[in-house]
């Protein structure tokens, strides 16, 4: 059936929207990194790996197979500590500053893929690079009092949201690397893992605790409906869109954070914030219009399960 040229620039831009209030019920569950990560990595994997089941009766013996390849592995770890570092973050740091860190997935990734792929690294991604860092170095040392913990808490925010983006940009990369890695079941895998991993530091008791409610609707429901639109976007639009669409999440998840709790940015986190959606914003634009200018796009399945 064909598609209308607009289907996957329309469902990249639902799967945005979907994850962007993913932080605020992170918030209103009132939970500690730990606790949050073990709901949201048994629930969420829990869904993927189903997911899995349902829908690979005809692969299954090749799935398995770049299951345990050396990429397929990487995968599994790689989500493990994507889903780890997000939760910790946002438990312990101001969430425009992890997500500022996250969203340079794109840069990180033109990177890995020079290093591992040996993909070519136009200028434009160096100067990305500069301005990202530049950006969440103002947001992290730019001042002001921060409403969750003081400036170290903001340091570790901004170091676990980079390490989220370096784990996600291997994750693209190794699946590059291997198609044939089934993307649900080791994200699946790895996100259970952590769920799994949590689980047994803190204990049941202490998983009971909290706005239970809130965070179930994150791992069963806006985790898995945005990774599945953003996946089926990248297929039927550029990748650069739907990188480029994502980044609603980086300008309406701390909005929503503040609405919802009061948990205000600070100056220095609006300046550097503005400085890093614009700078991947005019990146990805450009990358874009190389893409049409080339008549070539390679469809690359985008997971953006880094909870």
């Amino acid at each position: 059936m064909t598609r209308h040229p607009m289907f996957g620039l329309v469902l990249a831009l639902f799967g945005a929207l979907t994850i962007t209030p993913d932080t605020l019920f992170m918030r209103w569950s009132e939970m500690s990194g730990a606790q949050m990560l073990v709901w949201r990595g048994l629930l969420m994997g829990g869904v993927f790996v189903a997911a899995w089941m349902v829908v690979s009766h005809r692969t299954r013996k090749a799935d398995i197979r770049g299951f345990f390849s050396g990429e397929g592995l990487a995968v599994v770890l790689c989500q493990f500590v994507s889903t780890s570092l997000f939760s910790l973050g946002v438990a312990m740091a101001p969430v425009s500053v992890v997500l500022f860190g996250v969203a340079s997935v794109p840069v990180f990734s033109a990177v890995f893929g020079f290093l591992l792929l040996g993909d070519g690294v136009h200028w434009s991604t160096w100067l990305a690079i500069v301005a990202v860092i530049t950006g969440i170095g103002i947001a992290v040392f730019g001042g002001g009092p921060s409403a969750v913990g003081g400036a170290g808490s903001v340091l570790l925010g901004a170091v676990s949201g980079l390490g989220v983006a370096i784990s996600l940009a291997l994750t693209f990369v190794s699946i590059r690397r291997n198609p044939e890695a089934p993307i649900l079941l080791t994200v699946g895998v790895g996100a259970l893992l952590s769920g799994v991993a949590a689980l047994f530091i803190i204990g049941p008791a202490a998983a009971l605790q909290g706005n239970i409610g809130f965070i179930a609707i994150t791992g069963i429901v806006i985790l898995p409906v945005s990774f599945f639109s953003l996946s089926l976007a990248s297929r039927h639009t550029l990748t650069a869109n739907v990188s480029l669409v994502m980044l609603m999440e980086t300008v309406l998840g701390p909005l929503w954070v503040w609405l919802g709790t009061g948990e205000r940015p600070t100056s220095g986190m609006l300046m550097g914030g503005v400085i890093v959606v614009g700078s991947l914003a005019l990146y990805l634009g450009y990358s874009a219009y190389g893409e049409i200018w080339r008549r070539r796009e390679t469809p690359v399945v985008v997971p953006v399960a880094r909870q």
